[in-house]
């Protein structure tokens, strides 16, 4: 009888949870402090107050979806300016080109969403249950009371974290505290409701059950990481050649390095920094802090785990100092990407500065070209669309240049002025006509521009159009 034929061997393996142990040091304290900061702008913003005056809300930070218009205290974005937005996520993009180049991942390991919320999450679950060794144990422990009553605790924290993180996310879509109202009372729109189950759903799944694995498999971000960075750049690494072959330092030849384990067993990834590069490190720096608090109990001086850079590494080993901090920032890579991501800033605050309060686009109508009237006067049709940016209404001037040679009239209007509602855009049909026998009636074409102006002169635009003539 045969035996049976060998099962394939999985490609994947299960996910072995990682229990991060409590750290203090520099590194630690510094992403308290980005979390706090990071935490309090993403839930605070939305209840700022900014005063725009009448019909206009008054909420400092608004993604006002029904009109179309993305408020940012002073500054009001309309659809037609998404360059704006799309100016910004370009910096974005410089601006983590820059810090990757110059300090490896430091934005995955300090300020990054993924990294924020897991270290939250992270907090709550020592709080109910206990440092690393604790949660270790909890986790080996069959199900009883003990069990059910923390991982109940600690879920519910969880979820609590996920409803404030969706319910922050949808007031920046409408007027904060009546939304809040409005979903305590059941009024509330049903995306408000949904979005909101939605982001509690993730943010309690990502930060409680898939943190690293979000950043090895999900994000893209280390695997570009690798076109960033240089021998010149500066990321956590182990000084192998101070601390190797590891072992107690009672052994005469042994290096600084204890194996311990201490960076290992706080390194949230769960990887051992020793064994060089790897993908899943994030740069977050509490193996230094773990590594350092170590050789101060020994006695051996800092820095066996520690920022550097590749050409630090053989410089060192050649027994010579490392470069400095800022050899390392400033240089041609860094420097150009400085120069990009300020250049595109520069041209938005400038574009910003030089956009008019009045917004115009005029269509001619073609079909037919011109009109001719009884009187022999030729006739162009054109469409206008005004858009009033303020939050008043306002009367419009139409004049055009071209001199005496063509006259403007508004279709439905008397004189050459029309009334746009405030933050509307309203579409006004122009007339614009030569008299028979006149230099514009008789070309072919004549290039004209369309002016508009407020009552008082202050806001002021143009458009260069064509006239179209009967030429015999």
């Amino acid at each position: 009888m045969s035996s049976p034929a060998p099962e394939p061997a999985s490609l994947y393996i299960a996910r072995e949870p990682i229990f991060p142990r409590r750290v203090k040091g520099s590194f630690r304290t510094l992403k308290w402090w980005i979390m706090a900061v990071t935490l309090g702008i993403y839930y605070i913003t939305p209840w700022l107050r900014w005063d725009r005056g009448p019909n206009l809300p008054d909420q400092a930070v608004l993604i006002d979806m029904a009109n179309r218009r993305f408020f940012f205290f002073m500054i009001e974005i309309w659809p037609h300016e998404f360059y704006f937005v799309a100016g910004l996520l370009i910096m974005a993009g410089l601006g983590l080109f820059l810090f990757t180049s110059a300090a490896g991942r430091v934005w995955c390991g300090y300020a990054c969403p993924q990294t924020v919320w897991t270290d939250l999450f992270i907090l709550v679950e020592r709080w109910v249950e206990g440092d690393r060794n604790a949660r270790i144990r909890l986790h080996r422990q069959k199900w009883d009371g003990e069990k059910l009553r923390k991982r109940a605790a600690k879920w519910s924290l969880w979820f609590l974290i996920g409803l404030g993180t969706g319910g922050a996310w949808v007031f920046y879509f409408t007027d904060a505290p009546q939304l809040a109202v409005d979903l305590v009372t059941g009024n509330a729109h049903p995306i408000a409701y949904t979005t909101m189950l939605i982001l509690t759903a993730t943010t309690f799944a990502f930060g409680g059950f898939a943190r690293e694995q979000i950043c090895i498999y999900a994000c893209p971000w280390p695997r570009i990481q690798a076109a960033m960075m240089d021998e010149d750049t500066i990321t956590i690494a182990y000084r192998d050649w101070r601390g190797e072959p590891r072992g107690k330092q009672t052994v005469e030849g042994n290096g600084d390095c204890i194996d311990c384990m201490a960076c290992v067993n706080v390194c949230p990834m769960g990887i051992d920094i020793r064994d060089g590069q790897q993908m899943a490190c994030i740069t977050c720096g509490l193996c230094i802090d773990a590594c350092d608090d170590t050789m101060d109990k020994i006695g051996k001086p800092r820095g066996l785990v520690g920022y550097f850079a590749l050409t630090d590494e053989t410089r060192e080993r050649a027994g010579k100092p490392p470069k400095s901090v800022w050899a390392h920032v400033f240089r041609p890579r860094t420097m150009m990407y400085t120069v990009l991501w300020a250049a595109v800033g520069v041209g938005l605050v400038v574009a910003l500065f030089l956009r008019s309060p009045i917004d115009v686009s005029v269509t001619p109508v073609r079909n037919p070209l011109y009109v001719t009237l009884s009187d022999g006067t030729i006739r162009n049709t054109y469409d206008i669309r005004l858009r009033n940016k303020s939050g008043t209404d306002k009367w419009y001037w139409i004049t055009l240049t071209g001199g005496s040679r063509f006259t403007v009239a508004l279709e439905g209007e008397e004189g050459a002025k029309v009334l746009v509602p405030a933050n509307e855009t309203y579409q006004q049909r122009v007339y614009v006509e030569a008299p028979p026998g006149s230099e514009g009636a008789t070309e072919e074409r004549s290039e004209i521009r369309l002016w508009i102006a407020n009552e008082d002169g202050t806001e002021r635009v143009s458009h260069d159009t064509v006239f179209n003539g009967k030429d015999d």
